[in-house]
């Protein structure tokens, strides 16, 4: 059955970005508890936008891969991208934003999500895959091996199961890494385990609601 189209928006679409945060939401409860949120969850088939303070990670790798979005009339197609993978990370200040356009009678609709926004309580995450297409930031590699083969990098976790890249194609990999002053627009988020310490969750319409 095709999904239902009305004002240019696909409800299914709409529906498969939406059904991650019902669910977050409906865990907060249990998180308040424990201060944090632990999940494994990753958010794809769009592009979204992500923005921290700094994140440090240790266990580094990148490679190209090509990840499946859909275009601006909701067909699905191909976009090149850089896998970061970490064997574990701390975000400081984390803002995750969303955009669904043309709703009917809504119009435009952000889902931001927000996280580790006290210093002291960062957001955590153990074998972490961030697909990139662009990426704006202050780094510092530690022991950087460039020029590596994908399948040969040892420092970070290994290639993402199911990812779509050449395992010989160019990489790079350290042994640590810190961005800061980050700004990244990105086709997927994966993650073995994610703790969002002070996750916050909202709904918004019209324009300018993203991250940056």
């Amino acid at each position: 059955m095709s999904s239902q189209v009305r004002g240019g928006t696909r409800w299914k679409r709409f529906a498969l970005v939406m059904v991650p945060a019902v669910a977050a939401t409906g865990a907060i409860g249990v998180a308040m508890a424990q201060g944090a949120l632990a999940a494994s969850f990753s958010v794809s088939g769009q592009s979204f936008k992500v923005t921290t303070d700094q994140l440090k990670g240790t266990g580094f790798s990148q490679y190209g891969g090509v990840d499946t979005g859909y275009d601006l009339k909701g067909n699905k197609a191909a976009h090149a991208v850089a896998v970061s993978g970490f064997k574990s990370a701390t975000i400081t200040n984390m803002c995750q934003s969303v955009v669904t356009p043309d709703v009917p009678f809504i119009g435009t609709v952000t889902l931001v999500l927000k996280a580790g926004q006290n210093a002291s309580k960062p957001v955590t995450a153990k074998d972490l895959y961030l697909d990139v297409e662009d990426l704006d930031a202050d780094a510092v590699f530690t022991n950087i091996d460039i020029g590596v083969a994908a399948k040969d990098a040892t420092k970070g976790p290994a290639m993402k199961p199911g990812e779509k890249a050449n395992p010989f194609g160019f990489s790079q990999q350290a042994e640590k890494v810190t961005l800061s002053h980050v700004k990244q627009k990105a086709w997927a988020t994966t993650a073995g385990t994610f703790k969002l310490s002070g996750l916050s969750m909202r709904l918004k319409t019209g324009d300018g609601n993203e991250c940056y």
